[in-house]
């Protein structure tokens, strides 16, 4: 990532009822010795950029297992490198209506 933040907008069901289609969020660049699990990230898939929740971190590896919260309209990526993890998403900009942090 060449700044240390980004724009996403969440596409799908996946991650309801934490983010929905059309929410847009501010992911920041974030130390992967510093992710947790739990924490929201958003990682680059060769489609598009996709925010999950970490289950699971393997740091020997050099991997995290994650999945979305909403897991029959979720498709889990599991093992995915920690060098493909954008960085964590901290914060609701759109809608109005659902600003705020997220946890």
């Amino acid at each position: 990532m060449n700044k240390p933040w980004r724009r996403v907008e969440v596409h799908g069901d996946s991650m309801r009822p934490a983010l929905q289609p059309g929410d847009r969020l501010l992911v920041l660049w974030w130390p992967k010795d510093r992710l947790r699990i739990g924490h929201l990230v958003a990682v680059r898939r060769p489609e598009r950029v996709v925010v999950k929740r970490i289950a699971a971190i393997d740091a020997a590896a050099g991997t995290v297992d994650l999945q979305g919260d909403n897991r029959p309209a979720s498709t889990d990526y599991r093992a995915v490198q920690t060098a493909d993890v954008v960085g964590r998403a901290v914060y609701r900009y759109a809608p109005t209506e659902r600003v705020g942090p997220l946890h």
